[in-house]
């Protein structure tokens, strides 16, 4: 019996061992999906599909209400029996949604496709992480302390390639070629989940806020909080290319520069995160990062020249990389009987965030200007850091 039980638990072990690199390359693939088309999803609904501003914005606002909705669902439905197969509906479903665009651009078909599928694909990225986290914990917590780092890396990486990637194919191909290369991509981030073996059960929750079924006091601050760090760099990302080219005249190609810097330096930064003691608190972490976020808005506030801005980018690269990574582990670790809602709870505050930001920021920009909304912007962050302070978490969490 001793030895079977041995037997059992290296097969477990080298099924587990297997499963990061699939959900690496899953990653990968999701955040290029996400990047090719995302700068110029606006542009295909301004231009090709002739659509208003007004129309614009309710398209791209009904696709993050359904995101939220479809994640909620979606991140309860893996805590009840954790698969893969929740992480495959979330790709199938924008595969299946860009696809159709190809044919359509009548308004009411195209908010149907935003709802209907598109909104979906913003629950791939709590999924695949769910699953890095539950794979990855059954074989070794050190093992899932780095995983995340390096799935985060890996995501910035994708980001920092896909805009080009999607700018040339759009020269080449049009909006029909960049609508059918990013349901391809989508289609393929479900093919290395084929290859991750069966998703390991997990622990039955011990009482009611385990369950998830009413969520703590601590995750609700902590939700806050990183909604308000991310509607300010959400707003950051609005502003300041207006900044960059009607403040300070710079042409719109280093607006791209900024963007792929600041990409680049995600990368190191979330993968020396996973330098850390495996007991290093998060908490204080994340801190630093969101006070490094604030600082970074009141330097580019006070910035005047390309080189300036340039060197910016690495305050914004690392909070962003900090509390993008460390983030999504800190509220797993809240909830560990519920990581499909945990894991849900973190990404919503971004999907929320993208909901607030545009508003916000064009109305601080259009009343106060470019400087003053950057500012406002960095006020956020530091108003999502003093909320994170005033969280008090279980010492066992």
């Amino acid at each position: 019996m001793a030895g079977s039980d041995i037997r059992m638990a290296s097969t477990t072990r080298i099924d587990q061992r297997s499963a990061f690199p699939p959900l690496l390359v899953s990653v990968l693939l999701l955040g290029i999906a996400d990047s090719v088309v995302g700068p110029y999803l606006v542009l295909f609904a301004a231009n090709e599909a002739g659509l208003s501003p007004l129309q614009v914005g309710a398209f791209l606002s009904l696709i993050s209400v359904s995101g939220l909705v479809v994640s909620s669902w979606l991140g309860r439905r893996y805590d009840r029996s954790a698969s893969r197969w929740p992480a495959v509906v979330a790709v199938a479903a924008p595969a299946a949604g860009y696809l159709a665009l190809t044919a359509t651009t009548d308004y009411p078909m195209v908010l149907l496709i935003g709802v209907g599928l598109l909104g979906a694909g913003l629950a791939a990225f709590p999924q695949l992480f769910s699953l890095a986290r539950t794979h990855l914990d059954r074989e070794d917590t050190s093992i899932a302390r780095r995983g995340t780092p390096a799935l985060r890396s890996v995501w910035s990486l994708a980001w920092a390639v896909g805009p080009m990637i999607g700018a040339a194919v759009l020269s080449r191909q049009g909006y029909d070629g960049l609508l059918l290369f990013t349901a391809a991509a989508f289609s393929l981030v479900a093919v290395p989940l084929l290859l991750i073996g069966r998703t390991p059960r997990t622990e039955q929750p011990v009482d009611a806020e385990a369950d998830g079924k009413g969520i703590s006091r601590t995750m609700l601050v902590a939700a806050g909080s990183f909604t308000l760090f991310h509607t300010a760099m959400l707003s950051g990302s609005v502003v300041l290319p207006l900044y960059v080219t009607r403040t300070l005249h710079q042409g719109a190609g280093d607006v791209g520069l900024l963007f792929t810097v600041c990409a680049l330096i995600e990368i190191p930064a979330a993968l020396g995160i996973m330098l850390l003691p495996a007991r290093f608190p998060k908490r204080p972490v994340i801190l630093v990062g969101m006070a490094l976020f604030g600082v970074y808005f009141l330097l580019v506030a006070v910035s005047s020249s390309m080189p300036t801005l340039i060197a910016t980018q690495l305050a914004r690269g690392v909070a962003i990389a900090t509390v993008g990574t460390l983030g999504i582990t800190y509220v797993q670790d809240l909830a560990p009987h519920a990581t499909g809602r945990a894991t849900t709870l973190f990404a919503n505050t971004l999907t929320i965030g993208s909901l607030v930001s545009g508003v916000l920021a064009g109305a601080t920009a259009q009343a106060l200007g470019y400087r003053s909304a950057l500012v406002i912007c960095g006020l956020l962050a530091a108003l999502g850091l003093v909320v994170l302070v005033s969280s008090r978490p279980d010492r066992r969490s």
